[in-house]
C-alpha cells in the first residue's frame, strides 16, 4: 500500500509541476527515482541535468548542505517517508528552480529557515514538531500554493506570519495536539483546508473554526472518543463568519446521538454541500428525532457514502425520514446496506436521489411517494425486480435520467408499463431481461443501456424509439445486429462480445444514421456475407470502434484468428447478381467483338481457310509412301472453263509455278498428247497427277468437258479412297442452279470444304499458302520408282515403242 501511494504522489506531483512550469520544446526533464531503496545517504552520482527527484521511503536520517548543490536544475524533490530530524532549508539554496519539496513523514523536530523564493508546495506534514514550523522566511514564499504543517501546539502568533499569503489549500497532518488556541484556524487565507486529527483528539472546535476558515474543509479521522462537548453549549456556539460551503468529514465513527448533532450545527451554517464518507454509527439514542429543526438553512447536497449502522436501538424508519424529511435537491445514501426507504407523505423537492449499493427492493414502491421535481434517480446495486412497478412510481415525477443496473430486474409481456415523457437517459444494464423488455421502454428515451442482459433478438413487434439515440447491448446473446427500423435517429450502436456471425443486410439498409459502432469481440465467420461490414469501416473511417485489432475470424477455421482487415472479399465473387451481369456483359462484348470482326475483317474466312489450311498440311504429313508408288509426275491437274483461263494463266499458274520449279502443273493446252483423244488425255493426266484441281464457276457447270473430268476424278476419288479433289470456287454457285445431271459436282458441294477466290486482295496470300500445303508433297522418289519400273517392263518385253511410251509417261 505504501508503494501504491507514493507512485500515486509522485505521479500528481509531476503533473502538477509541469502546469506551474511550461516546457519549451528544447527543454529535455530527466527523471531520477531512488524511493525504496534502503539509502542511508543522499545518492552522490545524481545527473546534473536531473529535474525530479524521488528519494522518498529510505532510511535518510540527515541532509547535507552539499547533497544537492549538483543538481542546480532540480524542481522537484520527494524526501518523505524517512527518518530526517532535523534540516536546514539553506541545503536547497542551489536550487533556484525548486517548486515542490515534501518533507512528509519523517521525525522532523528543528526546522532552520530559508526563503525558497520560487518554491509552490511545501509539505512539512506528520512531522513531530512541538508548534507549527513557520517563521518570517515563510511568510516571503509569496509563490507558495500549497502549505502542508504539523505541530503538537497551534497558536495564533504562527499562523500571523503566513496571515497575508494566499494560498489555495493548507494540510495540516496532526501526529499529536497537545494544545490549539481557539481562533487560530481563521487567521489562514487559504481555499481549502484538510485537517488530519490524531486519535481521541477534541475536533468540535477544529471544526467550528475550520467553518471560518475556507471555502472547502476537510477533516478526517473524527471518532467517538473525542472531547465532545454539550449539546447546549454547541448549540450557544456563534456561528457568525461562516466561509465554508463544502464540507468534508472522512473516517468517522460516532455515536448516532453526535452524530446527528454534526448534522444538525451544519444544517444551520453556510455549508451547502456535506460529504460523509467511510462512516460508522451506532449506540444508544438519547435525543428526539422529532426536535430536528429543519429551517433556516442553505444546504443544497448531503451525500453519505459506505455508511455502516452498528446496531442501536431505534427504528430504522426514524432514520430514513430524518433524512428524506431534509427536503434538500440533493441526497445520497450508498453503500449502506439500506433495506428501505421511507419519504413523508407531502410532496417534496427532491431533483437527485441516490440509493446506490443498497438492498432496496420492490417494497419501496409499495406505498405512493410523492417526488414531483426528481430528475436523477439512482438504484443501481440493488435487489430490484420488477420493472413495471419502477414505471409506474417514475410516472409521477418529471424523471430526465433513471439508473437501475445492477438488479435483479425482469418483465413479462402481461405487464404493462407507464413511463414519463420526460425521460431521456435510462441505464438497465447487469439485470435479468430478455427480449421482451423492448415492451416495457419509454417513447421519449434518446440513451439506453441494456449491456449485460439475456436479450438474444430485438423484437419486431416493439414500440418505436423515434429519440432514441444510443443503444447499448453489449454482452447479450445477440446473433444479428438490430435493424433500425424501431430507432430512426440512432447514431451510436454498442453490440460488442454478443454471438454474431455475419450482419444481415437490412442493419446496412435501415440504420444510414448510425456513425459510431462497437461491434467488437464477436464470433465473425469470414465468407461472403460478412464483406459488406468489412466495406463499412473502409468507407467510414472510424466507425468501427476497437478496429482493427478487435475484430478478429472465428470462423471458418483456417481463417481463425486472422482480422477482418486482412481478409479479402471480391465483390464480383460474393455478388452472385454481379457475377451474372459481368459474365453477360462479356459474352455480349465478346460477341459483338467477333460480329464486328467477321463483318468487317471476314474473319470467318480467315478461320476457315486457316483450318483448311491446317488440315491440309496435317493430310500431307501423314501421307504415306504407298500413296506416291502410282506414276505422279505433277502435283497437280488443273481442270478449268475457257472462260475462266484468264484467271488461271495471270493468277493460278504464276502463283503455283515458282521458278525453283517446286511445284508442276499439268495443263491440257501444254501437256495433252495431240496424238490421243481428249478422253485418253483427260485420263493420263489425271493419272499423273498427285491432285486434280477443279476452278468451280458458273462456266465450269455449263463446260461438257469439265464436267467429264470431273466425273473421272471423282471415279478416282472413289476408289483410292483419298483426298484427290482440290476445289477452288472462283465464283459462288448456288446449289438450286447446278443441273439435275451434275450430280456429282453437287455431292462434291456439299461434301468437300471449297477453297474460296478471296475478292480482297490482302487475303490472297492466304488463300495460296493454303493451295501451296495441299500440294507441298517431293515427286523425286516417285520419279526413281517410276524409271526403275520401265526398265523392268523393257526387260520383260524388249519392244522400242514400249520404250518411247514410258518415257513420254515419265517426262
Amino acid at each position: 500500500m505504501r508503494f501504491i501511494r507514493n507512485i500515486c504522489i509522485f505521479c500528481s506531483i509531476v503533473i502538477s509541476v509541469q502546469g506551474w512550469a511550461p516546457k519549451q520544446p528544447e527543454e529535455r526533464e530527466l527523471t531520477t527515482n531512488c524511493s525504496n531503496m534502503s539509502l542511508r545517504r543522499v545518492p552522490a552520482d545524481l545527473t546534473p541535468t536531473t529535474t525530479t527527484l524521488d528519494l522518498s521511503y529510505n532510511l535518510l536520517f540527515q541532509i547535507q548542505s552539499s547533497d544537492f548543490r549538483s543538481v542546480s536544475k532540480l524542481k522537484v524533490l520527494i524526501l518523505c517517508h524517512n527518518r530526517i530530524q532535523q534540516l536546514d532549508i539553506k541545503a536547497f539554496e542551489f536550487n533556484k528552480e525548486l517548486r515542490y519539496l515534501d518533507l512528509s513523514y519523517n521525525r522532523l523536530k528543528i526546522v532552520t529557515c530559508y526563503s525558497l523564493a520560487g518554491l509552490r508546495h511545501l509539505d512539512l506534514s506528520f512531522n513531530d514538531f512541538d508548534t507549527v514550523p513557520i517563521c518570517e522566511e515563510t511568510g516571503s514564499m509569496s509563490h507558495l500554493e500549497i502549505l502542508g504543517l504539523s505541530g503538537a501546539k497551534i497558536q495564533k502568533s504562527d499562523f500571523q506570519k503566513i496571515a497575508h499569503l494566499h494560498l489555495n489549500t493548507v494540510f495540516l497532518g496532526l501526529k499529536t495536539l497537545s494544545y490549539y488556541e481557539e481562533g487560530s484556524l481563521p487567521i489562514l487565507n487559504t481555499v481549502k483546508l484538510h485537517i488530519v486529527l490524531p486519535m481521541n483528539t477534541n475536533f468540535w472546535v477544529l471544526l467550528h473554526d475550520g467553518i471560518k476558515t475556507s471555502k472547502i474543509l476537510e477533516m478526517t479521522n473524527i471518532d467517538g472518543k473525542s472531547q465532545f462537548g454539550s449539546y447546549e453549549m454547541q448549540r450557544n456556539l456563534s456561528l457568525e463568519n461562516a466561509k465554508t460551503s463544502i464540507l468534508l468529514l472522512n473516517k468517522v465513527d460516532l455515536l448516532w446521538d453526535d452524530f446527528l448533532l454534526i448534522f444538525q450545527l451544519v444544517w444551520h451554517m453556510s455549508v451547502q454541500y456535506f460529504h460523509i464518507q467511510n462512516v460508522a454509527v451506532g449506540g444508544n439514542v438519547c435525543l428526539d428525532h422529532n426536535s430536528f429543526d429543519y429551517s433556516n438553512t442553505v444546504m443544497r447536497a448531503i451525500k453519505l457514502e459506505d455508511v455502516h449502522f452498528r446496531v442501536f436501538n431505534i427504528p430504522q424508519g426514524r432514520v430514513y425520514l430524518l433524512f428524506t424529511k431534509m427536503d434538500i435537491e440533493n441526497l445520497t445514501i450508498s453503500d449502506a446496506q439500506m433495506p428501505h426507504m421511507l419519504f413523508p407523505n407531502y410532496p417534496t423537492r427532491f431533483q437527485y436521489l441516490n440509493f446506490a449499493n443498497n438492498v432496496l427492493t420492490d417494497a419501496l414502491f409499495e406505498k405512493p411517494i410523492q417526488l414531483p421535481r426528481l430528475k436523477t434517480l439512482v438504484l443501481k446495486g440493488n435487489k430490484l425486480e420488477t420493472l413495471s412497478l419502477v414505471s409506474y412510481f417514475a410516472n409521477n415525477t418529471s424523471l430526465k435520467h433513471l439508473d437501475l443496473s445492477q438488479n435483479l430486474l425482469q418483465h413479462e409481456n402481461s405487464e404493462n408499463c407507464s413511463w414519463p415523457e420526460t425521460l431521456i437517459t435510462m441505464n438497465l444494464s447487469s439485470n435479468e431481461f430478455s427480449d421482451s423488455v423492448f415492451r416495457c421502454l419509454p417513447r421519449s428515451i434518446q440513451i439506453l443501456d441494456l449491456n449485460n442482459n439475456k436479450i438474444r433478438s430485438v423484437p419486431m413487434a416493439i414500440i418505436h424509439l423515434e429519440s432514441l439515440r444510443e443503444l447499448n447491448v453489449a454482452l447479450n446473446f445477440l446473433t444479428d445486429l438490430p435493424a433500425c427500423s424501431h430507432f430512426r435517429r440512432l447514431s451510436f450502436l454498442n453490440i460488442e462480445m454478443n454471438l454474431i456471425l455475419s450482419p444481415s443486410q437490412e442493419f446496412f439498409q435501415s440504420c444510414q444514421e448510425v456513425k459510431i459502432l462497437n461491434a467488437a469481440r464477436n464470433p465473425f465467420r469470414c465468407t461472403c456475407e460478412l464483406r459488406d461490414f468489412i466495406q463499412l469501416e473502409k468507407n467510414s473511417e472510424g466507425m468501427l470502434v476497437g478496429w482493427s485489432d478487435s475484430y478478429i475470424c472465428e470462423y471458418p477455421l483456417n481463417l481463425k484468428g486472422t482480422q477482418l482487415k486482412d481478409i479479402h472479399l471480391p465483390e464480383l465473387s460474393c455478388n452472385t447478381a454481379l457475377l451474372i451481369f459481368v459474365i453477360v456483359v462479356i459474352m455480349l462484348s465478346l460477341g459483338v467483338t467477333v460480329a464486328f470482326c467477321c463483318f468487317h475483317f471476314d474473319l470467318l474466312w480467315y478461320i476457315r481457310m486457316l483450318s483448311q489450311w491446317t488440315q491440309t498440311w496435317h493430310r500431307v504429313r501423314k501421307t504415306t509412301q504407298e500413296r506416291l508408288k502410282r506414276n505422279v509426275q505433277f502435283h497437280a491437274f488443273i481442270s478449268y472453263s475457257e472462260h475462266d483461263s484468264l484467271w488461271v494463266k495471270n493468277e493460278l499458274i504464276p502463283n503455283l509455278e515458282k521458278e525453283d520449279g517446286s511445284i508442276l502443273i499439268c495443263l491440257h493446252e501444254r501437256n495433252f498428247d495431240p496424238s490421243k483423244s481428249v478422253t485418253e488425255n483427260i485420263i493420263n493426266c489425271a493419272e499423273k497427277s498427285y491432285k486434280s484441281i477443279f476452278v468451280l464457276s458458273p462456266n465450269f457447270v455449263q463446260s461438257e468437258w469439265c464436267h467429264y473430268e470431273l466425273f473421272f476424278a471423282h471415279h478416282k476419288l472413289v476408289h483410292e479412297n483419298s483426298d484427290y479433289i482440290i476445289l477452288i470456287l472462283l465464283e459462288p454457285i448456288p446449289l438450286y442452279c447446278i443441273p439435275t445431271r451434275y450430280h456429282k459436282l453437287k455431292a462434291l458441294m456439299e461434301e468437300q470444304t471449297c477453297l474460296e477466290w478471296p475478292k480482297d486482295k490482302r487475303k490472297c496470300g492466304l488463300f495460296w499458302a493454303n493451295l501451296r500445303a495441299a500440294l507441298n508433297v517431293s515427286l523425286s522418289e516417285t520419279r526413281e520408282m517410276c524409271e526403275l519400273q520401265t526398265f523392268t517392263e523393257l526387260n520383260e518385253e524388249s519392244r522400242g515403242s514400249t520404250v518411247s511410251l514410258i518415257k513420254t509417261d515419265c517426262l
